[in-house]
């Protein structure tokens, strides 16, 4: 009988080696540090729900005075442990305040499972696009007055739901959209999975969290940038345009019916090291994160993304702890740059896009960790070519999430009779399925949408450059399934 795979030594041998994470999770595999050091055997705390340890789904002791105590901490008044990620708060969100088959405000560079949750409730949305950068080919933040127009035009609206920070750190006017929203008696809901660092570092040089801009439903991935485990979130919540009892509800709905001990006390312990140790150590890392900046900024080919650009492309502010890293003006694309990192250097980035590439760091980053990535980059540097203006040109072509027609809702076209097509005949067909490049897993067609010649190029760029495309049940993303004519 063949041996049975082994994860678990699989992961015990990787973490042994040289290999550094500028990825996720952000506790960056640190445990020796005191958050990690103090934290027991994860088998002598996995518990269920016995006397004295109460109820994720109906808490009264000290699971509520642990939550209770996080709200404080954050200035909500409610904050939900999430033990299902992120999506959980989303879902649960969309849930409790847009109506079954009603309508809801999008930006269109949401993560899948805000599409996820407009499917399973079955409801009418409106998108808002996001401006590109266009010098890293990668999507910048929302205009204000563009969110208060569709608002306008369309007063069936419930409630608007909108991702700030970007996956490349961009962040929106969330105060003034907040306004906005609220004078129309509505919520804003903000994906900030990718900001949980945000109110612990706000006096360092970091953007101010959406919770105290105004927003009325916040969800940060706790795992992505504090030193917390995968899967750990959680979700602040204003009173006043939200029916807590709704979100009560359909939290417990989402939340798994049997939460891990491990990953609540996971969640509380990251809480209480950012409030004492991790406060300083926020402060070091942005005094690091400035010199790793600076060192990347001189490089001669390659260009660092920086609070200088434009904002008149929508970008507000800027989180310094993402490194976006263009390729655009060499002769590599940003996947042979992620590839070259870590096939010679044993570096570990994020994610890339065609032309650039997503480290992401945290407080829990190294002097080691960052003083590798420089001298990486400073000799990759050297031997790269400067781009032809064909390639440059190429590049431009394949820039954003384009506005396509949605004849169908998400869910009407999931239950419509499909047939398989080669992708290169899908052009004018409707798609019943959804294209994303994963990471960051951002739709690049929904269920619904009719499938341009644009579109089907970009998917077919995106193939040439060997990136992972998802959510097409064929694999090999050659068949997509659209809409029977």
């Amino acid at each position: 009988m063949n041996q049975p795979p082994n994860l678990l030594k699989k992961l015990e041998v990787y973490g042994k080696t040289d290999f550094y994470p500028f990825h996720m999770p952000g506790h960056k595999r640190q445990y020796g540090c005191s958050f990690g050091r103090e934290f027991p055997n994860p088998y002598s705390i996995d518990l269920t729900e016995i006397e004295g340890f109460d109820n994720l789904h109906n808490p009264v002791g000290i699971l509520k005075e642990s939550m209770d105590w996080a709200s404080s901490i954050y200035g909500s008044d409610r904050s939900y442990y999430l033990v299902n990620g992120s999506s959980c708060g989303i879902l649960s969100a969309i849930s409790a305040t847009v109506p079954h088959g009603g309508t809801i405000l999008v930006s269109r560079n949401c993560h899948k499972s805000v599409f996820h949750g407009v499917f399973l409730n079955q409801l009418q949305v409106e998108y808002v696009y996001p401006h590109m950068i266009e010098e890293f080919g990668v999507q910048s933040g929302l205009i204000p007055e563009t969110v208060e127009k569709m608002l306008i035009n369309h007063p069936e609206i419930k409630a608007v739901l909108i991702v700030s920070p970007t996956y490349d750190g961009v962040v929106s006017d969330i105060e003034k959209i907040a306004k906005i929203v609220h004078n129309f008696q509505i919520p804003l809901i903000v994906d900030e999975a990718h900001g949980a660092h945000f109110p612990f570092g706000k006096n360092d040089g970091f953007p101010v969290s959406a919770i105290e801009c105004g927003a009325d439903v916040v969800i940060q991935s706790l795992h992505k940038t504090l030193p917390s485990f995968t899967q750990t979130a959680i979700m602040h919540v204003k009173e006043g345009y939200v029916d807590i009892g709704k979100l009560n509800r359909y939290t417990q709905m989402y939340q798994t019916s049997s939460p891990s001990y491990v990953l609540l006390a996971g969640i509380e312990n990251c809480i209480r090291f950012m409030t004492g140790e991790g406060m300083q150590k926020m402060k070091d890392f942005s005094i690091n994160l400035a010199r790793l900046r600076d060192q990347l900024s001189r490089l001669d080919h390659f260009k660092l993304l920086r609070r200088s650009v434009d904002l008149r492309n929508g970008i507000f502010d800027l989180d310094p702890s993402k490194i976006i890293i263009s390729t655009r003006n060499t002769s590599l694309s940003g996947k042979e740059l992620m590839d070259i990192l870590r096939s010679e250097y044993h570096l570990e980035m994020e994610m890339c896009s065609s032309d650039s590439i997503t480290a992401i760091t945290t407080l829990m980053d190294t002097k080691e960790g960052f003083d590798r990535l420089v001298q990486a980059m400073s000799q990759i540097d050297e031997k790269t070519k400067k781009a032809d203006k064909d390639r440059i040109n190429s590049n431009r072509k394949i820039l954003s999430i384009s506005k396509s027609e949605c004849p169908l809702t998400i869910a009407e076209a999931m239950d419509q009779t499909r047939t398989r097509v080669l992708l290169e005949q899908t052009v004018d067909r409707i798609s019943t399925e959804f294209v994303y490049v994963y990471p960051p897993g951002i739709p690049i067609v929904t269920p619904g949408e009719i499938l341009s010649k644009e579109i089907v190029e970009q998917i077919k760029f995106y193939k040439k450059q060997n990136l992972m495309i998802q959510g097409m049940e064929d694999e090999t993303a050659d068949f997509l399934y659209v809409v029977e004519k």
